[in-house]
């Protein structure tokens, strides 16, 4: 028994959090976690959860228009935002109190409130000024949405928390950003009926995935009338006659009701005193850890987004657990963060593993890429202009299939799948000895033989 009055204190309650102080107290060990908000994280509360709740109810639009072409009568249909964000709280509020559940029954103690470092080993609660120390600590307290103040009126905007809880739904929104967040969000407001502009200050949104994601996404929202305003940035924001302007570089100026910034997340390190004892940050304020998640205090660890390397929940989920398991389990082990597969809930959805045709180009010395682009057998039917496009990445030398990337209804559930076959080395001849499961969209992932080739025509 150390002379601590924790074995593990955790400070943060997301996923990556709960599932190494649950873990490691079932080895034994005497934990306790802090949450300043609520149990659960980003993920739970302000994040994955509801944001794929609010991805459900924005597609309805599309599968009332669809059903008439299958024989159905369907009458105008209407949209009530508060119901909506009532049902949501109502199901995170659930998730809330099924995490506290469990910490509960694995003998955690939760105190619900702020905790901030004394010393390598003391933590103050700034709620009720007590301290407590621990042997280990861990720091699991996620990202936050980037503000940048320097932009003047950048207070007359929302981020990513405040837009599942707008008192109302706007008419007209404009959405800054063009990763992940921005196109998600701008999905679901434009699935919802809202008039929705993207600015964005590159010429293509979604940099990082595969070019033809990016292009076939961008196109498919065009046709959805999302108006994307790309290579440009914002100068200024102000409200006039309770409406919000924003000023652009080129000097053009937009209109909306609302004004969301997603321009990127921050780790979430401010005022935890983390300098003051040495731990060791990026230029960002990302803690650095080494490959078993301890930082550059030989006490003190961090997993999930707060180390702001694969900001995703799952991985922060598997960080956790394998800390646990090192530090107290006594099976000491790494996680991987290869073929980590990801998905973009836009309409239509992007799910992705492994390289993109860029990346492996700087890999391979000979590529093999096989795409196939065509309507969704539900289509035919409803009447849809839509396309659903596939893609493999092959190294051509071994042959062994690099990349996945597909564009168009349930790409995420095919993409998890496919997931387990690079991840265990799959090759190309694989995939084609494999038999394809008719009628189905994911067949095709089977069925592609001829090798793409660029067109020569200008």
């Amino acid at each position: 028994m150390s002379n601590y009055d924790y074995d593990l204190f955790v400070i943060g309650g997301g996923s990556g959090g709960v599932r190494a102080a649950r873990i490691a107290s079932g080895y034994g060990a005497r934990v306790a976690l802090a949450e300043e908000f609520r149990l659960g994280g980003t993920c739970v509360i302000r994040g994955c959860v509801p944001k794929k709740l609010y991805v459900y109810a924005s597609r309805f639009a599309d599968d009332f228009e669809d059903a008439r072409g299958f024989g159905w009568s369907v009458d105008t249909p209407t949209f009530d935002w508060p119901t909506l964000v009532e049902a949501k709280e109502k199901e995170i509020s659930r998730l809330e109190r099924a995490y506290g559940g469990t910490l509960e029954r694995a003998g955690v103690t939760v105190y619900s409130e702020r905790a901030i470092f004394v010393d390598r080993h003391t933590l103050r609660l700034t709620g009720s000024g007590r301290t407590v120390t621990a042997e280990k600590i861990l720091i699991a307290t996620g990202g936050a949405p980037f503000i940048d103040t320097r932009l003047e009126g950048h207070e007359l905007a929302i981020t990513s928390n405040e837009a599942f809880d707008l008192k109302r739904l706007p008419d007209r929104i404009l959405i800054y950003g063009g990763g992940y967040i921005a196109i998600e969000f701008a999905g679901i407001f434009a699935g919802l009926g809202v008039d929705t502009t993207i600015v964005y200050r590159g010429d293509k949104i979604l940099r990082g995935f595969d070019e033809d994601m990016r292009d076939g996404l961008s196109a498919a929202y065009v046709k959805r009338g999302i108006k994307l305003v790309l290579g440009r940035e914002f100068n200024k924001l102000e409200k006039s006659d309770g409406r919000l302007r924003a000023h652009l570089n080129d000097g053009s100026t937009l209109e909306a009701d609302e004004i969301m910034l997603a321009i990127g997340r921050m780790p979430n390190v401010t005022g935890l005193g983390l300098a003051d004892i040495g731990v060791k940050c990026g230029w960002n304020g990302s803690i650095v850890v080494d490959d078993e998640q301890r930082t550059s205090v030989d006490n003190i660890f961090a997993v999930g987004d707060v180390c702001d390397r694969f900001n995703l929940t799952p991985v922060a989920i598997a960080e956790g657990h394998a800390f646990a398991d090192t530090q107290f389990g006594k099976n000491p082990r790494v996680t991987s963060h290869d073929m980590i597969p990801t998905a973009v809930f836009s309409t239509p959805e992007i799910g992705t593993v492994g390289l993109s045709e860029c990346d492996a180009r700087e890999r391979c010395r000979v590529l093999d890429i096989y795409k196939s682009e065509f309507r969704l057998m539900k289509s035919t039917l409803s009447g849809r202009d839509e396309k659903m496009i596939m893609k493999l990445v092959v190294d051509g030398e071994s042959g062994r299939v690099l990349g996945c990337h597909v564009l168009g209804e349930g790409a995420a559930e095919i993409v998890q799948m496919a997931a387990i076959a690079l991840r265990m080395g799959a090759t190309k001849q694989q995939f084609d000895q494999t038999m394809p499961l008719h009628p189905s969209a994911a067949e095709e992932l089977v069925t592609m033989r001829q090798k793409w080739q660029p067109s020569t025509e200008k």
